[in-house]
């Protein structure tokens, strides 16, 4: 997605080999005219699924999860990873750990927001090593719900989470993937274009 890309290009920050910081457009603050072309942009490659629920995960996934399914006219659910005084049972649970901020959660989600024959598009900033993904999809396979795809705004294909989805069998759409991050510099895979930060 070109407009993703250049943001990417003239706001991104490469801390290291391994971490984009997006924080000025994604993840910090938002760039709403971004997350509307992201949430046509999800509509328009996942149009033929027949999407009934949108699914990401808290917080940075919510905007374009948001837009997406203003797109779609569906709801948008998100799955917690702290607990909640409110949300203490009858909850789908499932552990992932955080690559960025290096620690394990425990993300839940309602049973009454899923439920058995929702076909869920996931919607996630990030694609790293696929903790998130695949957490979710355990989230909506746990309720009997149909995983229809799995949306990243910013996919790490030098890292393992596209292949492990891929190999469980989800389909995955990236808008932007990122062939390298090396010596500060992004470099997309479909392009050879690189960036330097």
């Amino acid at each position: 997605m070109r407009l993703l890309k250049d943001k990417i290009k003239t706001e991104g920050i490469v801390l290291n080999d391994n971490v984009l910081k997006v924080d000025s457009f994604i993840n910090h603050q938002m760039d709403p005219k971004l997350m509307k072309e992201i949430g046509r942009e999800f509509a328009r490659l996942f149009k033929e699924e027949e999407i009934t629920k949108v699914l990401t995960i808290e917080s940075s996934g919510i905007a374009p999860a948001i837009m997406t399914g203003l797109e779609f006219e569906v709801p948008v659910i998100f799955a917690r990873k702290r607990k909640s005084l409110t949300l203490t049972k009858d909850v789908y649970t499932a552990k992932v750990y955080s690559f960025t901020k290096q620690e394990n959660n425990e993300i839940t989600v309602s049973h009454k927001y899923i439920e058995k024959g929702d076909n869920v598009l996931i919607i996630d900033d990030f694609l790293a090593n696929g903790q998130a993904a695949i957490g979710l999809a355990k989230l909506v396979e746990q309720a009997g719900a149909n995983v229809s795809g799995i949306g990243i705004l910013i996919e790490k294909s030098f890292q393992p989470g596209a292949e492990e989805i891929r190999k469980q069998g989800y389909r995955l759409e990236s808008l932007a993937r990122i062939k390298s991050l090396a010596g500060r510099k992004v470099q997309f895979v479909d392009t050879k274009e690189t960036v330097y930060h």
